[in-house]
């Protein structure tokens, strides 16, 4: 087992919090040009839906994969690969002639994301001495930080200079791309021996891997809770007479509070463990969540940051206990927790959407908010690795 060495590489880790930064802050320029989109292109509501639901599938099928390969073979390639494809695909978007050049540019910056994704989390354990919670939770923050300021950044800029001048956003990029590739490391850790990939996750998990599911499933169902209120809220707020740029800094908000605490729980998790935070996580979204659901006036916004604030809190605890659990499958651990987890709770999302068709938005974002306490039961039985 390749254990962490006890003072942590900053500028490694730096790297790999710019790596995460740059490459979610250009992927996350989608999202809020999709209304741009569908007036150039004249897209209806399910051609919008297939833009935004592009990046969630192919998260969800090719990240596990990734965490395959990059466990079985230690390179550089997904990282700088990834971060070329989607500091290069993504700006072209505003360039593209057509619907299907555009689906197939939205495809190559998201399947850039999901390259690097595996690769790099599962470096930031073994650079982060003896604080890998508080380390990933610095990493953690780079995503969560680009989600929150790149939606503002994107539509300032194409506001003022238009769609067709993004293909001038990959020059920063690429300079980022040339640092990096002087300053990342290639991966470290043993090497799977395994052929198949059911035989890799054996060997990765091995004894382990009924905790590596428990955790997969408490994750899975945050990410739902998390994309069920970022998605159908918005509406519902729209609708109740809340112009775009108010509704647009409640999800600023929402993203920021879990950038803060995402580090402040990554700290305290090296400190007295992972299980009382995943109970203090959840057992304070649910009420933060429902009251957000009946608020109205001003109380959204705090609410909104106190929503954010416990319900993507354990991220980066998901991510560092099963890296923790399975030191020799950093990279599928990673994958699993972020990628596939994410991405099958955004998939899972339309399931809301048609009860929400049935029963209204509010009544279901109340059931929604349940989850989290619900999830206590599992949180109960989830192991506690001992400090060393």
């Amino acid at each position: 087992m390749t254990e962490p060495p006890k003072k942590a590489n900053i500028r490694v880790l730096f790297a790999l919090t710019l790596i995460h930064f740059t490459g979610d802050f250009y992927n996350a320029f989608t999202t809020p040009l999709l209304p741009v989109f569908a007036g150039v292109f004249a897209l209806s509501l399910t051609e919008v839906g297939v833009i935004s639901g592009l990046g969630r599938f192919l998260s969800f099928v090719v990240q596990p994969n990734v965490g395959y390969f990059a466990d079985r073979y230690r390179t550089r390639f997904f990282i700088l690969g990834g971060i070329f494809l989607s500091v290069t695909a993504v700006p072209l978007t505003g360039a593209a002639p057509s619907y299907a050049v555009l689906l197939f540019l939205t495809a190559l910056g998201s399947i850039g994301s999901a390259m690097f994704h595996p690769s790099v989390a599962g470096m930031v354990y073994a650079y982060a001495g003896t604080r890998p919670g508080f380390a990933y939770s610095i990493f953690n923050m780079g995503g969560t930080f680009a989600f929150a300021v790149s939606p503002l950044f994107i539509a300032w800029y194409v506001s003022d200079r238009g769609l067709g001048a993004m293909p001038w956003l990959m020059i920063p990029g690429l300079a980022i791309l040339v640092y990096l590739f002087f300053t990342v490391p290639v991966p470290q850790g043993e090497k799977m021996e395994s052929d198949t990939f059911l035989g890799t996750l054996r060997e990765a998990f091995g004894q382990v891997w009924q905790w590596i599911a428990l955790i997969w499933v408490i994750m899975v169902l945050r990410a739902f809770v998390a994309h069920v209120f970022r998605t159908y809220l918005p509406v519902l707020y729209v609708e109740e007479g809340f112009s775009l740029v108010s509704v647009g800094a409640m999800i600023t908000l929402f993203s920021l509070a879990g950038t803060a605490s995402g580090m402040i729980f990554g700290y305290c998790s090296d400190r007295i463990g992972f299980r009382k935070l995943f109970f203090c996580s959840f057992i304070l979204a649910s009420p933060c969540l429902l009251l957000l659901v009946w608020a109205g006036g001003l109380w959204v916004y705090p609410l909104m940051f106190l929503s954010g604030f416990f319900i993507m809190a354990t991220l980066p605890l998901g991510v560092t206990l099963a890296q923790t659990l399975a030191p020799k499958g950093r990279s599928m651990a990673s994958s699993l927790m972020m990628g596939f987890a994410f991405g099958l709770g955004g998939t899972m999302t339309p399931i809301a959407g048609a009860f929400a068709d049935a029963f209204g938005i509010r009544p279901v974002l109340a059931c929604a908010a349940l989850i989290p306490v619900m999830l206590l039961l599992f949180v109960s039985r989830l192991p506690e690795p001992r400090k060393t």
